[in-house]
């Protein structure tokens, strides 16, 4: 159903079964996957691609242009897929000539007031909760879980199963796996609870563990942490992906135990 109400442009591009709520506005260059609901007051810039079947809830904003003064003009898009809910007042702008796109994976859930600047990319099953705010060019990896009112700097890399505790900053990259927690951010223990509701077999996480002990608990530098890791920890594909996220991290990892 669409609403007589909206402002829809010839031009936009609208999957079937897709609802359209009273005074939503859909711009031109726009493109939205059937089975989407739109509630009323939302605006949709240029620029937007949403997925199918996704719920999007009163006064929410998707490819407003950057706010970045290096922006000027580029041809960028924002991108959401599928079965993600983007409820009030949410805000996601496009991106800028940096990645060309801001983009929103499947099975999100972003809870109200949440912000998602330019060029953020996030992945699937991807849970922000209220008044969480990310920087541009953030990204967050494949289930990863962000309490309420947290602060994510620019150029923050957050890894996949990780869970970052309200209320705090997150100002360095958060290896995969891990709960953080406190002001500054630190090491608060392995999201075990979170991995084993996800199917992981608890051999895995057993080894997970492991790894951040050596690298947080019983080293207190990173790289000697990285070197026992390296030796001691059998070859698997949770050491490979938590190596390469460190030894890729620019702007450095969060702090382990204090």
């Amino acid at each position: 159903m669409i609403s007589k109400l909206a402002n829809i442009h010839p031009n936009a591009k609208i999957g079937k079964n897709v609802t359209i709520e009273s005074f939503s506005t859909i711009y031109d260059d726009v493109e939205i996957g059937e089975g989407t609901v739109i509630g009323p007051n939302v605006t949709i810039y240029s620029g937007a691609r949403i997925g199918k079947n996704c719920q999007i809830f009163p006064g929410v904003v998707i490819a407003a242009i950057p706010q970045d003064l290096k922006y000027h003009g580029e041809y960028t898009t924002t991108e959401i897929g599928n079965n993600t809910v983007i409820r009030e007042h949410v805000t996601i702008h496009r991106g800028t000539e940096d990645r060309l796109k801001t983009k929103v994976g499947n099975n999100c859930l972003l809870m109200c007031y949440v912000h998602i600047a330019h060029d953020c990319l996030l992945g699937d099953h991807i849970i922000i909760a209220n008044n969480t705010n990310l920087a541009g060019h953030v990204t967050v990896d494949n289930w990863a879980i962000i309490e309420g009112m947290v602060g994510v700097q620019q150029f923050v890399n957050i890894g996949q199963h990780s869970f970052v505790a309200g209320m705090t900053s997150v100002r360095k990259d958060v290896p995969p796996y891990i709960r953080v927690a406190r002001e500054p951010l630190t090491y608060a223990g392995v999201n075990s609870i979170g991995l084993r509701r996800r199917g992981v077999e608890s051999k895995s996480v057993k080894v997970i563990e492991d790894i951040y002990r050596l690298l947080f608990v019983l080293n207190n530098s990173v790289t000697k942490g990285v070197k026992q890791i390296e030796k001691e920890i059998n070859d698997c594909s949770e050491k490979t992906i938590v190596i390469d996220f460190i030894k890729k991290s620019e702007k450095g990892i969060i702090k382990g135990l204090i």
